[in-house]
């Protein structure tokens, strides 16, 4: 064979493999979403008004976060993840330096109502984005994923995917210290 014939054999295969690898590091199941940086980081919140989960009991509207350090955790009954952060979402309640409100995405409200039933209602309101848009405004990944917002209504810290012990002791706690000053 000869030397041209063999590069337009090789180069092919090698530009392949190439893309190949980069398409597999992407996609690696390891990967850690929540390394993903999001641009809403130091912007306002996305205008939004969302209706309660439970007739009577207040909604949640964008211009309500100013004055208030608030944690808006995207959550779903359907979501595995979700389950488990909820002691720690419990925990979090507690602590009087913020708020704690859930979105629930794109969920039935009876299996929402039956999820906090069952494992406890954090959430000082509860809303419901049946359509996922303003989900895709904050530029949620999936659930959950959880926004501190500081007294002027700007995203100051994301957490995609359900917030863990370290996360909320080494990045959430020292900047709620912060933003309560």
């Amino acid at each position: 064979m000869s030397r041209s014939k063999r590069l337009l054999f090789v180069l092919p295969l090698a530009a392949f493999a190439t893309l190949a690898a980069w398409f597999w590091m992407g996609l690696a199941p390891n990967r850690d979403p929540s390394l993903v940086p999001s641009v809403m980081i130091g912007r306002p919140v996305p205008a939004f008004d969302l209706a309660p989960l439970v007739a009577g009991k207040p909604g949640l509207k964008s211009d309500e976060l100013k004055g208030r350090v608030t944690l808006i955790n995207f959550f779903a009954s359907w979501c595995v993840p979700c389950r488990a952060e909820v002691p720690l979402l419990m925990d979090l309640a507690r602590d009087k330096r913020l708020e704690l409100d859930g979105i629930a995405y794109k969920n039935k409200p009876g299996d929402t109502e039956a999820f906090l039933a069952e494992l406890g209602n954090p959430f000082t309101r509860v809303v419901v984005d049946d359509t996922g848009r303003t989900a895709i405004d904050f530029g949620v990944y999936g659930v959950p994923e959880s926004y501190l917002v500081d007294k002027d209504g700007v995203i100051r810290f994301r957490e995609a995917g359900p917030l863990t012990p370290d996360v909320i002791e080494t990045q959430l706690k020292p900047l709620l210290a912060k933003l309560s000053q």
